[in-house]
């Protein structure tokens, strides 16, 4: 007798195929789709292939759209600001601080040549003409990178080439968390607290 039935193995290699799912944990999923009434199972499977057939990336901006055209100039947005960010989860996160207002750039990756990924291969020249061809011009793009070795390179990559257009480049505050402990602070992230420290008042 084969334990489990290869068609229950064949979805639980499957499913623990995506980030942060292991294989005791696919298995759950599994025995749990097994329980529901199939109308569930046929839902979440067309929810699955609308997904990847229907959903696309937004021209100008590249965030995950349901069209090609630019969804983010919208009424309330602030047009003459740009916040680069490598994904889209960066832009959810950012936007659930309702703290931005300007539009978003996605890369859709970092410059790493140890995995051979350099600026062509990223949503970078579209950066530079959107900014060329902006109405009104953007003034200001910020830099929401991860703070890693390829984050950083790609940072200074295109800070480099901004330098050649009128636009204020700056980098979102990088330190310690709010109630985190200096103890507790890796020497980069403290020595960079200290270097963007703000004024006390």
């Amino acid at each position: 007798m084969n334990f489990p039935p290869k068609i229950v193995a064949n979805a639980i290699e499957e499913i623990s195929k995506l980030p942060g799912i292991g294989k005791k944990t696919a298995l759950r999923l599994v025995l749990h789709l097994l329980k529901q009434q199939p109308q569930a199972t046929h839902q979440l499977a067309q929810a699955l292939l609308d997904l990847r057939e229907e959903v696309k990336y937004c021209g100008t901006c590249h965030i995950i759209s349901d069209t090609t055209e630019c969804t983010c100039r919208t009424i309330n947005r602030d047009l003459t600001t740009i916040c680069v960010v490598q994904d889209t989860p960066d832009v959810m996160a950012i936007e659930n601080t309702a703290q931005y207002k300007g539009l978003y750039h996605v890369l859709g990756g970092v410059i790493s040549p140890i995995e051979g990924i350099g600026p062509e291969d990223l949503k970078i020249e579209s950066l530079f003409n959107r900014i060329k061809n902006s109405s009104p011009q953007i003034e200001e793009v910020i830099l929401a990178l991860n703070s890693t070795m390829e984050g950083d390179t790609t940072a200074f990559y295109i800070t480099k080439r901004l330098k050649e257009m009128q636009v204020e480049v700056s980098s979102i505050a990088r330190g310690i968390p709010i109630g985190g402990e200096l103890e507790f602070a890796d020497e980069v992230t403290l020595g960079r607290s200290i270097l963007t420290r703000t004024r006390y008042e």
